[in-house]
């Protein structure tokens, strides 16, 4: 059988490359890299969350909790849920009638969710999959809602996930991307540059011994499409009634979409 291969399609395949932070990396290096800055900063994720957010990222998380209309017996699945703090809530809002998922790439933050969840004696109706939001492993039209906390920035190809997303959630559903923006105001995004290129990655080698994933995270933070552009992502997945609200002057936005 002849060899119908095209060397040169596979070699520019090979080439391609993608932004990790400010740095370009071929693009299949992308998944294996982000895996390792979260094996690094896992055990110390939360204690940096408050920190670097001042605690704000609960009254983030808070208002995604309410626009999630999240009832009792309905199916969630919290994409790249780390350490679980969404899943704690919607686990109490959906009661013994329904389920959570607790989905993450990352075995090392699926690890420390669970411990947490299970200490905080929720455990029943909750499950664990590690999952690639590329592919998810779950049939089609399968969850009411879908939220995604600051994760989708670190996806290698985020049409993907988004077209993703769309295939499980059921008619009807919502899904809602909590992710880093772009500012409102000049002078804040100045204030908000100063502050995660000089006090992120020191916190990071204090506290998480880390510097250098801590200063990859504020890289991705810019390099994450802004409110218009991933609106429109969203609008070209499949997704209807997109809307997003800025939160702290536009340093975080809430992204919702509908699937009809």
């Amino acid at each position: 059988m002849p060899n119908t291969s095209n060397p040169q399609s596979n070699d520019q395949h090979n080439q391609e490359t993608i932004d990790f932070g400010y740095t370009q990396i071929p693009k299949q290096e992308k998944e294996k890299r982000v895996a390792e800055v979260f094996h690094s900063v896992a055990d110390k994720y939360d204690v940096m969350n408050d920190l670097m957010s001042f605690g704000i990222h609960r009254l983030w998380k808070k208002t995604t909790i309410e626009y999630s209309s999240v009832r009792r017996g309905q199916k969630v699945l919290d994409l790249a849920g780390g350490t679980g703090d969404l899943t704690a809530k919607f686990s109490q809002l959906v009661g013994d009638d329904g389920l959570v998922v607790l989905a993450d790439i990352n075995e090392s933050m699926l690890k420390v969710g669970r411990e947490k969840l299970r200490d905080k004696g929720l455990f029943k109706n909750i499950e664990y999959v590690q999952a690639n939001a590329e592919a998810l492993p779950f049939a089609d039209n399968s969850f009411n809602c879908i939220t995604i906390s600051f994760g989708l920035r670190n996806v290698t190809n985020k049409d993907k996930a988004l077209k993703s997303m769309w295939r499980v959630l059921k008619p009807g559903g919502r899904l809602l991307i909590l992710e880093f923006s772009k500012p409102d105001y000049k002078l804040l995004n100045k204030a908000y540059d100063l502050y995660s290129f000089s006090m992120l990655p020191l916190m990071g080698k204090i506290v998480a011994n880390d510097a250098d994933s801590y200063r990859y995270l504020a890289e991705s933070i810019r390099m994450h499409p802004d409110q218009l552009k991933l609106k429109k992502m969203m609008e070209e997945a499949g997704f209807r009634d997109v809307q997003y609200h800025n939160m702290t002057g536009g340093i975080v936005a809430l992204h919702i979409g509908f699937k009809f």
